[in-house]
């Protein structure tokens, strides 16, 4: 038997409610399939944690991490707390501190799910967003002066690396390769950022000689949320800088039917540290403690944490029931439309996973 060590942390809002109905599923998973077992470690930092203590996560807290296979994170944010707070004090320590550089967010149309664009048929959307998950606009480079007076001054910078640019960039041709189209779209605002975004074009050239059988466009941001839009068939692959993924990716998620299915991982590719899976929904307190949360994102994450441990048919077999279980429109949980709770897709997911 193989067993898997897995942090989970909850996090903030409906993370509390969608982690432990993840934790069931992979354990009905290892019920159905014994020869793989999950064992998990509970770790309570967030919100509640912060009105403690004065911090989201200790200062040492990286350390009961190490040793994990994979790490399961439901969500950061709290009405209550400045959300740079909830950010950097939690989910970014996290990432930064295992260098997570690469944020992998799948969007396609999942059966028995409406898309809000018309005519568009399912593989016809069917992306993969690589977000740079280290450095660029969400470096922290920055700082205040002068608050509260006339003459204050606020600055962000972004830090964009060779180093950095590079193998994230390289990260997204492979996978692209690894894809039945094998196309890559770069995103980029370099008519605008002469600086960083020239350099990040640069470099796209260089890599993308490294990856003949690669095809590749470029594109600029603002135009990209059109693209989406308008010929979503013709993107596949997809990456760009930490900003510019952030919103792309809620965009595409939209696109395919509702945040509420969309999964992220944040990876370490070179396997140094745990890498950290989720979904990309949030914290959601007006829904908090009511079941309506829709747990489909964080069972896709799941899938995708499977994959990167290397047990893919136990993926394939979990994207399987869920592909099933959105099928039926009865499932469909409110932001999707339906009446359905949280529970009610639980043991749906649960009742297919044990046929």
């Amino acid at each position: 038997m193989k067993t898997y060590k897995i942090a989970s942390i909850p996090g903030d809002g409906i993370g509390k409610e969608v982690i432990p109905e993840c934790e069931k599923v992979l354990n009905a998973l290892s019920k159905k399939h014994p020869e793989v077992a999950f064992q998990f470690e509970h770790f309570d930092w967030g919100g509640d944690y912060y009105r403690k203590y004065g911090i989201m996560m200790p200062d040492d807290g990286l350390e009961p991490l190490r040793s994990k296979d994979a790490i399961l994170f439901g969500s950061a944010g709290d009405p209550k707390i400045p959300d740079h707070i909830t950010l950097w004090g939690l989910r970014l320590k996290i990432c930064q501190g295992f260098d997570q550089y690469a944020n992998v967010r799948p969007t396609r149309i999942l059966p028995g799910i409406e898309t809000p664009l018309r005519n568009c048929k399912p593989g016809q959307l069917d992306w993969v967003i690589v977000r740079e998950n280290s450095e660029g606009e969400y470096s922290g480079v920055g700082g205040r002066a002068h608050q509260g007076h006339p003459i204050e001054v606020a600055s962000d910078m972004s830090i964009m690396t060779r180093v950095g640019v590079e193998r994230v960039q390289r990260f997204a041709f492979k996978l692209a390769q690894s894809r039945p189209r094998k196309h890559l779209t770069v995103i980029t605002k370099s008519n605008a950022q002469r600086h960083g975004m020239v350099m990040w074009d640069e470099i796209a050239n260089i890599v993308a000689k490294d990856f003949p059988d690669v095809t590749w466009d470029k594109e600029l941001v603002d135009a990209a949320t059109a693209r989406m839009v308008n010929r979503p068939e013709s993107l596949d692959t997809i990456v760009a800088t930490n900003l510019h993924a952030d919103v792309l990716s809620d965009l595409a998620a939209a696109l395919a039917g509702s945040l509420g299915i969309a999964p992220t991982a944040n990876l370490d590719p070179e396997r140094r540290y745990p890498s950290m899976f989720e979904p990309i929904h949030g914290s959601a307190f007006d829904i908090m403690g009511k079941g309506l949360a829709n747990p489909i994102g964080t069972f896709w994450s799941a899938v995708m944490m499977l994959d990167f441990l290397g047990e893919k048919a136990l993926g394939a077999k979990l994207m399987a029931a869920i592909e099933k279980v959105t099928a039926n429109p009865k499932l469909h949980t409110r932001d999707l439309g339906g009446t359905a709770m949280m529970s009610d897709v639980t043991n749906a997911v649960i009742e297919e996973i044990s046929k």
